[in-house]
């Protein structure tokens, strides 16, 4: 299959208009990680699952009991569609942000989408962004899944205790050259080693080719 490697960015939501279609799981796994973000976060479909519910009733998100209309995405940055099966929808809400200038995403539908969402590790300030190009995200859920054990609540306190060094730094030392050195010595001796245990039918594939 072809695939698209895309152009890594992060993208900055904070305080930005962003909608999300649907009402699932899956939708409310996104709308979280938007208002993590800072997002301003609007999710519209007729019903809500518990999780999306809770976020309604606290006011934290805005829900519109109803299908998509297209005055949705006025003043919107980013919409997630996580509605599946509907190729016709996935490829005229493409259209319509061409048009509004807008980003898109589709949950099942990659080559209507003009950004992709990588699998993202995310542990205190870290976030590691995991994407396979679409080949198979699957693998790319399973990588996020292994690097959640490794970057444990120790690395997200180590990180803290780097940004608060930093901060000491910035405000001791006048020297940059001085700071640079001072933090690049602070994470020397910091390894991150592992292994790849490859599943049997790879390794039978391997050995017939």
């Amino acid at each position: 299959m072809a695939v698209n490697p895309g152009f890594p960015i992060l993208l900055d939501v904070k305080g930005w208009p962003c909608l999300v279609l649907g009402g699932d799981e899956e939708a409310a796994e996104k709308t979280l990680r938007l208002l993590d973000a800072g997002a301003k976060v609007t999710v519209v479909n007729p019903t809500l699952n518990d999780t999306l519910r809770k976020l309604t009733a606290s006011a934290k998100v805005i829900h519109r009991v109803r299908t998509f209309r297209t005055t949705d995405v006025e003043s919107v940055i980013l919409v997630l569609n996580v509605l599946r099966g509907d190729r016709d929808f996935a490829r005229s809400l493409l259209d319509l942000a061409r048009e509004r200038r807008f980003l898109v995403w589709s949950i099942d539908e990659p080559t209507l989408s003009n950004v992709m969402m990588p699998a993202v590790v995310s542990r205190g300030h870290l976030r590691v962004a995991i994407s396979t190009s679409g080949a198979s995200p699957v693998l790319a859920s399973r990588l996020r899944k292994d690097l959640e054990q490794i970057f444990g609540e120790e690395f997200a306190a180590f990180l803290d205790w780097l940004a608060d060094l930093r901060d000491e730094t910035k405000a001791t030392e006048a020297d940059a050259e001085r700071r640079r050195l001072l933090l690049r010595e602070a994470v020397n001796g910091l390894k991150f080693t592992g292994s790849i245990e490859y599943p049997k039918a790879w390794l039978e594939q391997r050995q017939k080719a």
